[in-house]
């Protein structure tokens, strides 16, 4: 079974968004690790605020399969088409697929995103941060110890999402 570690985000009526996208990742993997959600400024455009968090759980698909997955999820939210930088319904992101290092197209593993924003690597460390980063070596914890924070600002937000206790 592989760990994958997933971003979530919206900024396009983001608890339904985001509550819609966690009830449809557990029910297509399982049980969810899901850490805190945070409020943040949109990066790269102006826009609403996104809602941001992180998901792990574990999975005997391959890559390629969950990304298929993670694709199909967003479409029904009607966002797969719209470039980025932009205004998101649901954003999922594969961070991490056990400790594979991958860059084939458009998919790169790990997302490089991790190091570069607080919004994906601090709800990473909260639910990964004995985990090492493939590349640096580093664990998340430190990398986020080490991060300079001032440059975005996240507010925990409560997010009204039940996780299923059957599978």
């Amino acid at each position: 079974m592989a760990q994958v570690y997933v971003g979530i985000g919206s900024n396009i009526e983001p608890e339904r968004h985001l509550s819609a996208g966690l009830a449809e990742l557990q029910r297509q993997f399982g049980w969810l690790n899901v850490s805190t959600i945070y409020a943040n400024a949109a990066v790269g455009f102006t826009g609403a605020d996104f809602l941001n968090g992180v998901v792990g759980f574990t999975t005997d698909l391959t890559v390629q399969v969950v990304v298929a997955r993670l694709r199909d999820i967003e479409a029904v939210h009607r966002n797969t088409a719209d470039p980025k930088p932009a205004s998101r319904a649901l954003d999922l992101d594969l961070l991490l697929y056990d400790d594979r290092v991958l860059r084939e197209g458009r998919l790169h593993l790990p997302r490089d995103e991790i190091v570069r924003h607080a919004f994906v690597l601090k709800p990473l460390a909260e639910i990964a941060g004995d985990r090492r980063h493939p590349l640096l070596g580093t664990s998340f914890a430190e990398l986020w110890a080490a991060f300079d924070s001032s440059r975005e600002t996240l507010t925990p937000v409560t997010l009204r999402w039940e996780p299923s206790l059957s599978r």
